[in-house]
């Protein structure tokens, strides 16, 4: 048989699978760049993840896992608007896609979109009714919406307090002029500005405690939203100013990048630029001859005692303040930015402080 006829019977063989074989190539390209999006993500590179899953999705439009995918990598870049849009189109292509529905949940609570996140989990539980993670979200959701729900609301231009009742409002309008100061004050320092409209709940001590869950010595929460428990604020204006700045940097670090910061890096920025917050953690480093060990400022500080916790608070500052002097602050924005596209938090440093984290610290004057 000569060459040309078996290329002609190879190729009559090959005719019939053809569309077989051109649908599946957008299957297999899809796959391959899906398996590339989670590696990405694995590895911290979260815009080579989201060029990935946009790859996919041109190939697979219709499969919900590569929107679950692109919503991850976008959540991780701080994307929130973006990430949710992702979310909702997986699970409107597969209601039952549990972990997407965790995720949307999440982000709709951090908005302070309660009655939609728990609808959310409301739907997820049909589908996964054994699932403990998403029956404690809802009950989480519900108990903090119970408490909400009589709350009335202020609104700025880039917050919404909410408060219990009309013997609160004059605290509720102190609280957004402290907040936009802030917001204006901190963001220029920074040339950065969340985003978003951040939320603020104002508690009774009692309701603070119940819903944060925080330890005694904890002035007040960002956990998406600043919450405070009132104490008699107005009676010191100087404290309310302190405690809503210190919050709100850590609601602009988030924006940066919203995990992989080190607990001292996130608290050393908001002490930093609290009013007095420099010289207040000078003043407690030269006080005390104590210090937290290095290792426990990455973690949360949750489990500190209330002095061990001050000491975490001003050594944190002081590594931030020598940061700040050596390469100005917006290399401390850049190091943070590079966490938040997915960079390892010494690869950041290193970049950004040219030397790296651990002979830094170690160069660090232990009696300041």
């Amino acid at each position: 048989m000569s060459v040309r006829v078996l290329a002609a019977v190879v190729l009559a063989c090959l005719l019939p699978l053809s569309p077989l074989y051109a649908q599946g190539i957008p299957r297999v390209r899809a796959a391959v760049q899906a398996q590339a999006g989670w590696d990405a993500i694995r590895d911290g590179r979260h815009q080579e993840a989201a060029d990935a899953f946009a790859s996919a999705i041109a190939a697979q439009p219709r499969d919900p896992s590569l929107y679950f995918g692109a919503g991850v990598a976008a959540f991780l870049m701080g994307q929130v608007s973006t990430a949710q849009q992702s979310l909702e189109h997986a699970l409107s292509l597969a209601p039952q896609l549990t972990s997407a529905s965790l995720l949307l949940g999440d982000i709709l609570y951090r908005n302070n979109d309660l009655v939609a996140a728990a609808d959310v989990y409301q739907k997820a539980l049909k589908y996964a009714p054994e699932d403990k993670v998403l029956a404690a979200r809802l009950e989480r959701t519900g108990r903090e919406s119970d408490v909400q729900s009589g709350f009335f609301q202020s609104q700025g231009a880039h917050f919404t307090v909410l408060f219990e009742g009309p013997a609160d409002e004059e605290l509720a309008r102190k609280a957004l002029e402290v907040l936009e100061t802030a917001y204006w004050r901190v963001g220029t320092e920074l040339l950065t500005f969340p985003d978003r409209i951040i939320p603020v709940v104002l508690y009774t001590e009692q309701q603070f405690r119940d819903i944060t869950r925080s330890p005694n010595w904890a002035a007040a929460v960002y956990d998406g939203r600043i919450r405070v428990p009132m104490r008699g604020a107005l009676t010191d204006p100087a404290e309310l100013d302190r405690v809503l700045t210190h919050e709100f940097t850590h609601a602009l670090v988030q924006s940066l990048a919203p995990r992989g910061v080190p607990t001292w890096l996130n608290e050393g920025l908001a002490v930093m630029f609290e009013p007095g917050g420099q010289p207040w953690a000078a003043t407690q480093l030269s006080s005390g001859t104590y210090r937290v060990p290095q290792g426990q400022l990455v973690g949360g500080f949750d489990g500190l005692t209330g002095d061990q916790a001050r000491m975490a608070y001003a050594q944190s500052a002081e590594t931030v303040r020598a940061m700040i002097e050596q390469a100005g602050a917006l290399a401390v924005v850049a190091l943070v930015q590079d966490i938040g596209r997915g960079d390892t938090f010494e690869v950041a440093f290193e970049r950004r402080m040219s030397t790296s984290y651990n002979s830094f610290t170690a160069s660090l004057d232990p009696a300041r």
